[in-house]
């Protein structure tokens, strides 16, 4: 019987059993996909995650390929209406080390992330999760396994298997994605929105002169990839350089969790929060989830005690980030949509309020995750073998 037992071995699930192995604790992974998806969503690392896989090593190897974006750029009729500059991230913030996103594609960062992970068991499906006294059984359709703890990672698709009613908000949004190479590129460290009559066109730089753009598109439009492809294009077209190739849809969703722990299972992730892919912290509070949990359970199963304390701090605090991320996202999500004039000169003047002297700091800051409750310098918690430790049976 392990020690933990990992559910998912995407991007959250890979980098919390690296870092559980990393402090010698005894890990499992399982995954019900055969393989690693090929596919890209995320693809930016915000500077709190950074700072939080310093001391692992990690942000190092991660920043070797990687593209920093020093700087955002909100554009309207061809004109540059703010901006937002991640070198103004508050000093006192952990996270103003790193005054950037850093951009990799999907693959790459799951490859670096599941370096110090235990090879994952795939094709294994998961159907049930009870939390003991002593353990947890993981109902599988491969047979019963058995942890000391166990965590979800699974993605949205899994949550159904720890919470009652665990419906998600759906935008009406659409969105066509894809990453083209374009040589061309006027400033490889400067991510672009573009805010126009007919929806906003996003422009995030990769590694390779290639870029990722994301596009609205309008809701039961065709599937079909000719059409999305000349869908994008026409997106494209008089505002960047870029051959369209392969092109995906996608539709958006808002999920917070009323809970991350019940006992000895705990939910991080896609599975316990998912916001809207607009401003790109989905995956970057997952992370949080991961390397702020790592070390409480490694506590746990060294020392024989939970510290419930601490344990419960961690989950106020990243419940009330998620909320925080998911608010913010919906206001991009709203002020992307199609808006005719006058109502677009109007969200022109919104966004060069948003963006002007005094303002911009603070969304600087929210656009970098800085005030994710992880970002800021540690509060005093209770002592390990302190107040609120309940000894394993």
């Amino acid at each position: 019987m392990p020690e933990v037992l990992v559910v998912g071995a995407g991007p959250v699930g890979l980098l919390l059993a690296g870092e559980l192995r990393r402090r010698g604790i005894d890990v499992e992974l399982l995954d019900q996909r055969p393989q690693a998806s090929p596919g890209s969503r995320a693809i930016g690392i915000h500077p709190p995650v950074l700072a939080a896989l310093e001391a692992s090593g990690l942000t190092e190897r991660l920043l070797e390929g990687a593209v920093r974006v020093t700087r955002g750029e909100a554009r309207s009729a061809g004109q540059v209406v703010g901006a937002v500059r991640f070198d103004q991230i508050s000093a006192r913030l952990n996270s103003a080390r790193f005054p950037f996103v850093a951009t990799l594609p999907q693959a790459v960062t799951e490859g670096l992330l599941g370096a110090g992970a235990p090879s994952p068991e795939r094709g294994v499906r998961v159907t049930g999760i009870l939390s003991g006294d002593h353990h947890v059984q993981v109902h599988t359709d491969a047979g019963e396994r058995r942890a000391a703890v166990t965590v979800l990672a699974g993605g949205a698709h899994s949550r159904h298997l720890v919470y009652a009613r665990p419906e998600a908000y759906e935008y009406p949004d659409r969105y066509l994605m894809t990453d083209a190479h374009t040589p061309n590129s006027a400033d490889e460290s400067t991510a672009v929105v573009h805010l126009d009559a007919d929806g906003v066109l996003e422009s995030f730089p990769l590694p390779g002169q290639r870029r990722r753009f994301v596009a609205w598109d309008a809701p039961g439009a065709s599937s079909e990839p000719v059409q999305m492809r000349a869908r994008l294009s026409r997106a494209l077209e008089g505002r960047e350089e870029a051959d369209v190739d392969e092109v995906s849809g996608f539709g958006v969703r808002r999920f917070v969790a009323p809970r991350l722990r019940n006992g000895r299972v705990f939910v991080i992730g896609d599975a316990a929060h998912e916001v809207s892919p607009i401003g790109g912290q989905g995956m970057n509070l997952g992370l949080l989830d991961a390397a702020t949990l790592a070390p409480l359970i490694a506590s746990w199963v060294r020392t024989g005690t939970v510290a419930d304390t601490e344990l419960q701090h961690w989950e106020q605090s990243r419940l009330r980030s998620a909320r925080r991320a998911a608010a913010l996202a919906g206001l991009n999500t709203r002020l992307g949509r199609p808006a005719k004039e006058p109502l677009n000169a109007a969200r022109r003047n919104l966004v060069r309020a948003m963006l002007g002297p005094g303002t911009g700091r603070i969304f600087a800051r929210a656009y970098g995750m800085g005030f994710d409750l992880d970002a800021a310098p540690p509060r005093r918690r209770p002592a390990v073998g302190g107040i609120g430790r309940t000894p394993i049976k």
